[in-house]
């Protein structure tokens, strides 16, 4: 999609998915390598008592999800800018998330480009929100 096929409020849903302790694992062991993503024992001395899932991973599989279901960046897409993240409540193993994602502004920067901003919010199987944040892709604009 170019720049000008985006409109402020278009939303996306991102169908559900499950999180699993393989997943949880082998993100933990490659990426995050905290003992709350990967020692039960120590886990469960603390405030969530037991292993939770890594944030990032959370942001990655829902992305990767987005993405497998809408794909709108296609090949109009540039480069992301900047993204932040927010985790309000813990994703455990055999949680299962769905949310959506939605354009919240429009940033036209030169005639063959511009930013498109989106929020993404995901929310387990009891609607519980576990995940929150903004991104900012630039995208070619059309006759670039």
């Amino acid at each position: 999609m170019y720049f000008e096929d985006f409109h402020i409020g278009q939303t996306w849903t991102v169908g559900s998915f499950v999180i699993t302790d393989e997943q949880i694992a082998d993100f933990a062991s490659k990426y995050d390598p905290l003992p709350i993503h990967l020692d039960e024992q120590y886990a469960k001395t603390t405030r969530f008592d037991g292993i939770i899932a890594s944030g990032v991973m959370t942001f990655m599989l829902f992305w990767t999800q987005f993405l497998k279901e809408h794909n709108p960046l296609g090949d109009e897409l540039i480069a992301g800018m900047r993204n932040n993240m927010a985790w309000p409540a813990p994703v455990r193993s055999g949680d299962r998330l769905s949310g959506e994602v939605t354009v919240t502004k429009l940033t036209k920067k030169n005639s063959r480009s511009g930013v498109v901003e989106i929020e993404l919010k995901a929310y387990n199987q009891d609607g519980i929100h576990v995940m929150s944040g903004g991104a900012e892709i630039l995208f070619k604009a059309l006759g670039s």
